[in-house]
């Protein structure tokens, strides 16, 4: 009896643990032949991620983030072909939020609500030099340094109760 009604809870259960892992991977952007997801923890210190974009042995990560944190990721890569774009798993939206072809190198964000990032280097296929791909560098920061002012919004505040050093002396 205890075999049977193992059995039916399998049989229940599994649909249903296998309908979750299919909505998952409905989320997810569509990879490239080839390419590994690689889960990432949230970093405590500066993490380095380097990579090579050849063409179905890529890999992509995933980030799990909490809401509030505060996290700096910056693209580099030797080749001006190589790009990143980041994807927010909790939205329904196809699109990268985030690609250093449009956006800079440096994506800079608070975030709002939990969520899980899917990061994905890639080569750019629409090139006329088409090699074999590029190396790469991710840098995660956990712990960014706040955004300072440019010096021209410094001059702009007006007068202050304490003069700096540089004035004192004059």
């Amino acid at each position: 009896m205890l075999l049977g009604l193992s059995v039916a809870m399998l049989t229940l259960v599994g649909p249903a643990a296998a309908s979750a892992e299919d909505a998952a991977q409905q989320r997810l952007p569509q990879l490239d032949r080839g390419e590994k997801i690689e889960k990432l923890g949230f970093p405590a210190v500066l993490e380095k991620l380097t990579g090579w974009t050849k063409f179905g042995k890529g890999k992509v990560y995933t980030l799990p983030l909490k809401k509030g944190q505060h996290v700096r990721i910056t693209f580099s890569s030797k080749s001006k072909y190589t790009f990143m774009a980041i994807f927010d798993l909790s939205s329904n939206d196809d699109e990268s939020f985030f690609g250093t072809d449009e956006d800079g190198d440096t994506a800079d964000v608070t975030l709002n609500e939990d969520t899980t990032w899917l990061i994905k280097p890639y080569y750019s296929r629409v090139t006329r030099r088409r090699g074999l791909g590029a190396p790469y560098e991710i840098l995660i920061d956990p712990n960014p340094p706040a955004t300072q002012q440019p010096a021209d919004q410094q001059k702009d505040q007006g007068p202050t109760l304490f003069p700096s050093r540089s004035k004192q002396g004059q």
